[in-house]
């Protein structure tokens, strides 16, 4: 397929739904080699602030000199923003390649029989995918909704798992209550997986808690309330947080200091398990971390 077919072509697979589940995932994966296995992930879940952490970590790493993949979503404004490497978004001829590979095991799944894998499950799999060609180091993934029955939580080699901001959302897909929605989004967790935390409220805490230390995680909650020194701005803003002094970063919103302080708090994690970046780096990732259409400014007058 040429670039406009495979547009046409993703645009059609909008018909195939939502199907919260990881076993027509699991198969297209098989199919395709399992391009998931042999790389290492950061994966990410949350209500609120997936994205923005996401943006963080990624570019203290992208800074640490590490070759790394992101894989988020919605785009803004290219759809092929949802597969990135070093903040470059995959290529108009891999985009085609790579998802000519996967319509051909998405025909032979159905010709077997089995259900059409769904939209998110295939860019699921062609992230896979494409993070494999490029020998990505680490690739920061983002759930797309929930986590335990979410396509992205097929990856078996999970480095840290990060839990931001929880509240009430998707409840048709994952419960009526804060617990039942915890328990969904606790899911990326895996056996022995390092586990940041935003602060969060009792309900979902305990959750948290529990699914942590079933599974032997070490677990690790960024507070807020040891944010000091706080300096707010639309451009830019500044804080202190457990010996990280005057750490700055561009992206505007009060909210986002807590983002900053999850990524800081997992890019600690990183370092310990074989991904340090050094004082100056991290600074100047945290600082350029750029994360567009929330809180920012489109014009001054």
């Amino acid at each position: 397929m040429n670039f406009r077919e495979t547009m046409e072509y993703i645009g059609q697979a909008g018909q195939y739904g939502i199907s919260p589940g990881l076993e027509n995932i699991r198969e297209l994966c098989r199919r395709l080699g399992d391009p998931q296995k042999g790389l290492k992930f950061v994966h990410v879940a949350g209500t609120n602030g997936k994205g923005s952490v996401s943006a963080f970590v990624a570019s203290v790493l992208k800074c640490g000199g590490y070759r790394v993949g992101r894989y988020l979503s919605p785009a803004l404004f290219d759809y092929r923003e949802i597969i990135q490497v070093n903040g470059r978004e995959i290529s108009k001829k891999a985009l085609c390649s790579g998802m000519d590979l996967v319509r051909e095991v998405c025909d032979g799944m159905t010709a077997e029989g089995m259900p059409h894998p769904t939209l998110f499950e295939m860019e699921t799999a062609l992230g896979f995918w494409y993070f494999r060609e490029k020998e990505c180091d680490i690739v920061v993934l983002e759930t797309g909704m929930g986590g335990l029955l979410d396509a992205t939580n097929v990856v078996e080699d999970t480095c840290a798992a990060v839990l931001t901001s929880i509240s009430m959302d998707h409840m048709k897909f994952l419960g009526g209550t804060l617990t039942e929605i915890a328990a969904q989004k606790a899911g990326i967790l895996k056996k022995g997986c390092h586990v940041v935390t935003a602060a969060q409220r009792p309900e979902v805490m305990a959750v948290i808690r529990e699914k942590a230390a079933d599974l032997g995680c070490p677990l690790v909650t960024a507070e807020e309330e040891e944010v000091s020194h706080v300096h707010y701005g639309m451009e830019k803003q500044r804080f202190d947080y457990d010996g990280w002094k005057g750490m700055e970063i561009t992206l505007g919103g009060r909210y986002q200091i807590g983002n900053a302080v999850v990524a800081l708090e997992t890019v600690r994690i990183l370092g310990e398990l074989g991904f340090p970046v050094s004082g100056e780096k991290l600074r100047r990732g945290m600082a350029s971390a750029q994360w567009p259409g929330r809180f920012t400014i489109v014009g001054r007058k």
